[in-house]
């Protein structure tokens, strides 16, 4: 009767631990609601020191911010079709002495005046619309819209269309328009679980970087104790092209880049909206490249500190007008 009783009990057990086990288990899926929007916002920082042989430093510093709205048109099983709209855009970069912006969150957008190249590039993009079709797993399949997109920014400058379109690639359109920032994970994992994703971002002519991303699932935020906490660590190795365009200034003939720190690589995601709430990335890459700059063939080593931030929400971070 006691070994009965204590079966039953060890039974018991062992069933509400498996329970809590499958109920910690997460595939980390995007959800979308018909017709319902959410947004994001990604930022994007970078420092980065050039430095020629023979030569002084050349400090270069670059942000770019995005404000995205999503919008779910066709919401299925197996397959959701959803529009991403660019609704404003942030740019800053800032060489040696010089410095060139835009914000069309302005009401009177920086550097129209003193840069109105650089402010009808970025200009065009605003309202530009990608339409994006999800499928099983929430994986982006299919992208339209990019054609529209490369006539707008190429009428500003025809050279760089033939730039444009290697580098918004398909796949590197599939990588841009991923609300989980690729956090999708195969099959569902449980905490302390690892999984890792491949893939290979496109620079055009300049090259490519292979990479790695190998994501943990740590279970709940200590802090934000509702939200799941998953650490990534990238791992970047730089190719260089083929062959470079003639429009560019230079030649790169080879080099060795890649990723030297890890600095910060969280991803909080939400169960409850089923989305991912916020990224924020910190990676220092280094290398040397060889370079051939009007006919003259020199070494130029590069230290680069970039920072990635991914936040999401029902309302658009678009700043609020006055």
């Amino acid at each position: 009767m006691l070994r009965a009783r204590l079966a039953v009990i060890f039974g018991l057990v062992v069933g509400l631990v498996t329970v809590a086990a499958a109920q910690d288990k997460q595939k980390f899926e995007t959800k979308f609601e018909k017709d319902k929007p959410f947004y994001q916002k990604l930022s994007t920082k970078v420092e980065q020191t050039l430095k020629v042989t023979n030569g002084s430093d050349v400090p270069l510093k670059h942000e770019l911010t995005f404000f995205f709205k999503w919008t779910p048109v066709t919401v299925e099983k197996d397959k959701v079709v959803a529009k991403q709209m660019v609704e404003g855009v942030k740019f800053k970069l800032s060489v040696a002495d010089q410095t060139i912006e835009y914000d069309s969150t302005d009401t009177n957008p920086t550097g129209a005046a003193s840069n109105p190249g650089v402010a009808e590039f970025f200009k065009n993009l605003i309202g530009s619309e990608f339409t994006v079709t999800f499928g099983k797993g929430m994986v982006v399949e299919k992208v339209d819209g990019r054609d529209d997109i490369l006539k707008k920014l190429a009428s500003v400058n025809p050279q760089m269309e033939t730039v444009l379109r290697q580098t918004l690639s398909d796949e590197a359109l599939k990588e841009m328009t991923d609300p989980s920032a690729g956090l999708t994970a195969p099959v569902e994992k449980g905490p302390n679980e690892t999984w890792e994703k491949k893939g290979k971002l496109s620079l055009g002519p300049v090259g490519a970087y292979e990479r790695t991303f190998t994501y943990t699932y740590k279970g709940k935020d200590p802090e934000k104790k509702d939200l799941d906490r998953i650490e990534v660590k990238p791992s970047l190795t730089y190719q260089p092209a083929a062959a470079t365009a003639e429009t560019l200034p230079f030649k790169i003939k080879a080099g060795k880049i890649e990723t030297k720190e890890v600095k910060q690589g969280i991803i909080l995601y939400n169960p409850k909206s089923g989305r991912v709430e916020s990224v924020r990335i910190n990676i220092i890459i280094q290398g040397e490249l060889d370079v051939t700059i009007q006919s003259t063939d020199t070494k130029v080593a590069i230290f680069q500190d970039q920072k990635t931030e991914l936040d999401s929400g029902d309302v658009s971070f678009l700043p609020k007008k006055p």
